[in-house]
């Protein structure tokens, strides 16, 4: 299957990356599926940040306490229980149109794609060989790309259908319930199993996992570097023992950089924006929404396959420098343009907000942006806190209007007509800067964050930097409206840009290059720095 990696092996990992799939598709999924049910359900703006808002309360609370899930009970029991969860929380959905019930089941998919995503990455990093590791966790973020993608497809296909947001939310039912009961029938990572003091069955789990008669040499490794790591409490994350205290920061860093590198939020007005350099409404909330999903996909596979050969420091490097440029320019690109937008949720009934669609959605300079944020700006708010994949839910808003054939109102243009060259400047820099993400900062960092800490603690450590992610998420997009009104958008650009550069020269001085090592070696180099 992939040169040099068991096919038990990558049958293993792609089998506990569909929580990545599952967990792209729930952040995708909002969107499209918020514009009916608010009709539906006739949702005020504030109960739609509410259900947005759910799965992220969720993710958040998940990522607290599942720390503790995962180094106790093992990786593999936490995707099982996190895919059940999926399902159930589906399954609460479907039959009820009630408000109380829709939270309550987002708070459920919440938990669980915060639990699976941070045991996927574990569990794979620890079956995976020390070569084709940074393949196997990445293809993880592979997963969610495609998921959003998928999500994207969904909301478009089920718009105009009645009661399509039910087909939405029920198409996951088979694929989390098939995937519970396939990591039943794969085996525990090994190294949890050393953990647990149960040396015979991790030999036999790594004789499968490597096709070879005898596993005793990885084995031996494996059992040395956990008796030296041995006894490592939560609290000592934060002590300069062996190092611990700067692993931990640098997690929390990339993490941090991850975010305020603008994605997010740059997405989320992407059809906004691209409106405002003067694309037509259908044209740009289609070309927004699919296309930033295509671009996603397409580039972080390069980034996937290459990684153990190019190593995740220098795709990290590549990926901030070229997201610094392509946010300049899209900087300079907004200052020549004057960008008038209209507002939406002060007034209007959830019928009326329906009915014209959402071209007014976003407004980024004047006016009632807390109103705006308030109404609509939420339900794209949890694409905001994935980890990593932010870059959801913007536009389908627009697209779903749309294709539900609605007449939509697009935002009234007064500036006159745009030079065509800014406006194909304007899109072409957002879509480099989307794909510099999904070269560096999308897949690497949880690559680099899944291998600088030891095992007996790596659940609680990915559990704490995931928690870090949803709640800066937060707290990120939700000054972005205020900080975007005072400023004006192309000074956000340029903040962002600081930030990307400010991230490069964070991963050239304090990222250790990790390619070709094996955990073990990884948590002795940094042990010792």
């Amino acid at each position: 299957l992939i040169s040099g990696c068991g096919t038990f092996t990558c049958l293993s990992s792609a089998v506990a990356a569909v929580s990545g799939l599952l967990m792209g598709y729930e952040l995708g999924l909002i969107s499209g599926a918020l514009l009916q049910m608010s009709n539906i359900l006739a949702l005020s703006c504030k109960e739609q940040e509410i259900v947005v808002s759910s799965l992220l309360f969720g993710a958040l609370f998940a990522s607290l306490t599942g720390g503790f899930l995962i180094d106790r009970f093992g990786r593999r029991l936490a995707i099982i229980i996190a895919s059940s969860l999926l399902v159930l929380g589906s399954l609460i959905l479907l039959p009820y149109e009630s408000y109380g019930i829709l939270i309550v089941g987002r708070i459920a998919i919440g938990i669980s794609i915060s639990l699976s995503s941070i045991a996927t990455c574990v569990y794979i990093a620890e079956i995976a060989p020390q070569h084709r590791r940074g393949l196997l966790v990445s293809l993880n973020e592979l997963m969610i790309v495609t998921g959003i993608l998928f999500a994207y497809i969904s909301n478009y296909a089920f718009a105009s259908v009645s009661h399509g947001w039910k087909y939405m939310f029920g198409l996951v039912i088979p694929l989390g319930a098939l995937q519970a009961i396939a990591m039943y029938f794969l085996p525990p990572s090994p190294r949890f199993l050393v953990m647990k003091n149960n040396d015979e069955a991790a030999k036999k789990v790594l004789e499968r996992l490597r096709e070879t008669s005898d596993a005793t040499k990885e084995l031996t490794v494996i059992k040395s570097s956990l008796k030296d790591e041995h006894q490592y409490s939560f609290l000592d994350l934060f002590r300069s023992k062996n190092n611990m205290r700067a692993r931990m920061l640098v997690g929390l860093t990339l993490v941090f950089f991850v975010q305020t590198t603008g994605q997010p939020n740059i997405l989320f007005y992407a059809s906004t924006v691209l409106k405002s350099v003067g694309f037509q409404s259908n044209e740009a909330a289609s070309l927004a929404s699919t296309g930033v999903g295509v671009v996603k996909v397409v580039s972080t596979v390069p980034a996937t396959v290459f990684v153990d050969q190019v190593g995740s420091k220098t795709f990290l490097c590549i990926g901030s420098s070229v997201m610094a440029v392509s946010l300049v320019t899209m900087g300079l690109v907004n200052r020549n343009i004057h960008v008038n937008f209209t507002n939406v949720c002060r007034s209007q009934s959830p019928e009326d907000f329906f009915l014209q669609g959402t071209g007014n959605l976003t407004g980024v300079t004047n006016g009632s942006l807390k109103d705006l944020f308030a109404s609509m700006a939420s339900p794209e708010r949890l694409s905001f806190n994935v980890q990593r994949s932010p870059d959801v839910a913007r536009t389908e808003l627009n697209r779903t209007a749309l294709a539900g054939g609605k007449s939509t109102t697009g935002s009234h243009m007064e500036s006159g007509e745009v030079p065509v060259v800014l406006k194909w400047l304007s899109l072409a820099s957002l879509l480099v800067y989307v794909a510099a993400f999904s070269i560096g900062l999308g897949p690497m960092s949880w690559l680099v964050l899944s291998e600088i800490f030891p095992g007996e603690i790596r659940g609680r450590a990915m559990a704490l930097t995931s928690s870090m992610n949803w709640g800066i998420n937060l707290l990120i997009s939700l000054t972005f409206l205020t900080v975007t009104e005072l400023i004006g958008l192309s000074w956000v650009c340029f903040i962002y840009t600081i930030m990307s550069l400010a991230s490069l020269a964070f991963v050239i001085v304090f990222i250790p290059e990790t390619k070709g090592c094996s955990l073990e070696q990884i948590s002795m180099e940094l042990a010792k720095q």
